[in-house]
């Protein structure tokens, strides 16, 4: 797996989130409460919005612009919407943070 470094843990405030961009898309890069770090597409599966702007809670992340709430581990929207968006394989290496490439090439290939 080639990994690319994409900053610190603590660059990312505990239920917070931040905006990577790569050439591919934008990642959205969250901390949950139990200083877990999940890594999304930044796009919300209903109308586009930026799920860094979200609320994190538990391991979800509320859409800004709509309130639909999307699963950090799987990408899915709970409840009863339908859709997903991508997850991105992340890695938290004593507090700095990786993205696989590899997943990030297969995401645009897709």
């Amino acid at each position: 797996m080639n990994w690319h470094p994409i900053g610190d843990i603590s660059d990312i405030p505990l239920l917070g989130a931040r905006c990577v961009k790569t050439p591919m898309m934008k990642i959205a890069v969250f901390r949950t409460d139990e200083h877990e770090v999940h890594a999304i597409e930044n796009r919300c599966p209903h109308k586009g919005g930026p799920l860094s702007e979200g609320i994190v809670h538990g391991t979800s992340v509320t859409c800004p612009l709509h309130n639909w709430v999307i699963s950090l581990e799987t990408g899915k929207a709970l409840g009863a919407d339908e859709g997903e968006v991508r997850v991105i394989q992340i890695r938290n290496d004593s507090g700095q943070l990786f993205v696989a490439l590899e997943s990030l090439v297969m995401v645009a290939a897709e």
